[in-house]
């Protein structure tokens, strides 16, 4: 049995691992157009998401972990008693480099199809199944939104004095829809400062991004000694869309990570769901390119029909609320029960939770609200 993973990011990495210590009998190749698995990239995640058991296998994969995290808005701060973790893109490559023989970089796909790669050199390889995670694909089929960042990864003169991570400081001024910062303390004195924007827009000005870090961290009374390294990116937040119509053009083709559809609507995060992705590629007998595509395809149809309340309040955020009003969606909801927000990001929300949510007078106006209320069909792609 041998399969081609296309695209050496996360998912793909995850799935590999796992076959290579549950299912050493299984033959893989991973095709990677850069010179590197992983990229340039951050991956962080709730302890909640994911079971005892992933946490455990996932664990070499950890830059950093914290037993709680902050958010911060203009009219309230809190300290959630919540597990936080990140992987890293150099965690990741640390791995995976026991496997490296499996591993083909500078790899340029050309096209992929159920059994077989071309390459951009014309080069074909043949084999049982193809998985192709090389990232999200723009779909007519879904309606999204964009979480947008760029990050610098700096050492400051002297410890920062941060416990834990501020995944939100929201008291920042408002720009782009809602902006914030985004803090991952790695050491006392090594620090990941994202300006991040919940967004209509997939462009970012970088320069101005690196300009608001630095007065954000002078604010702050950090000095930045030296910066270790930069990090950007665009994730896709879920508003709406047609599941079956997404994966009809696959083309037969098993998909994985951001191109199955497999992130929180929320966030983004990709990593839980392509944790979970990976275990079930693990653990099914049957590795054929007609039962790979339809195990991929059913897993993402399934996370995405579960999600539908993570959704619903992402319509609320980029529909009903005006722009530089939208953190009071986040603020409100950050002063519910530490356990109803982990089970939220854990995609695991009880009805019970769902009306805790929705209960009470709505940060937005009436009316739009209501109109946010159905998901209904896109009928053209978002620019």
């Amino acid at each position: 049995m041998r399969l081609i993973l296309v695209g050496g990011g996360l998912a793909n990495s995850l799935i590999a691992h796992r076959l290579a210590s549950l299912r050493p009998e299984v033959d893989w190749t991973i095709l990677e157009a850069a010179d590197g698995l992983g990229g340039n990239h951050t991956w962080s995640f709730h302890a909640t998401d994911l079971t005892p058991e992933q946490n455990r296998w996932m664990e070499p994969f950890l830059e950093a972990r914290w037993p709680s995290y902050e958010v911060r808005f203009p009219g309230h701060r809190r300290v959630l008693p919540l597990g936080y973790r990140s992987a890293s893109a150099d965690r990741l490559r640390a791995v995976m480099a026991p496997l490296a023989a499996k591993v083909r970089t500078g790899a340029d796909v050309a096209a992929v199809a159920p059994r077989s790669v071309t390459l951009a050199s014309g080069e074909t390889l043949a084999a049982e199944a193809v998985i192709d995670g090389r990232g999200y694909r723009p779909s007519p089929h879904m309606q999204v939104a964009y979480q947008k960042f760029l990050g610098l990864e700096v050492r400051t003169r002297g410890p920062h004095g941060l416990a834990h991570p501020v995944v939100m400081d929201g008291t920042v001024k408002q720009r782009d829809g809602y902006r914030f910062i985004y803090l991952l303390p790695f050491d006392h004195d090594r620090i990941l400062i994202e300006d991040t924007y919940y967004s209509d827009r997939m462009d970012l000005d970088a320069a101005a991004a690196r300009d608001l870090i630095r007065r954000y961290a002078a604010e702050q009374g950090w000095t930045i000694e030296a910066v270790l390294r930069e990090e950007r990116g665009v994730l896709p937040i879920g508003l709406g869309g047609d599941i079956e119509a997404f994966w009809a053009e696959a083309g037969g083709v098993a998909q994985s990570g951001l191109r199955a559809a497999l992130f929180h609507p929320t966030t983004g995060y990709s990593l839980p769901d392509a944790a979970r992705l990976a275990d079930r590629i693990a653990a099914t007998r049957d590795l054929g390119a007609p039962a790979l595509f339809e195990l991929t395809r059913r897993h993402s149809l399934q996370r995405w029909r579960g999600a539908g309340f993570c959704r619903l309040l992402d319509r609320l955020l980029f529909r009903a609320a005006e722009p530089d009003k939208r953190y009071k969606l986040l603020e409100r909801f950050y002063r519910l029960p530490p356990g109803l927000i982990g089970r939220f990001y854990a995609g695991r929300s009880t009805p019970l939770d769902k009306l805790r949510v929705l209960s009470g007078k709505p940060p937005v106006p009436l009316g739009r609200a209501l109109g946010c209320l159905p998901e209904r069909p896109i009928a053209a792609a978002r620019p």
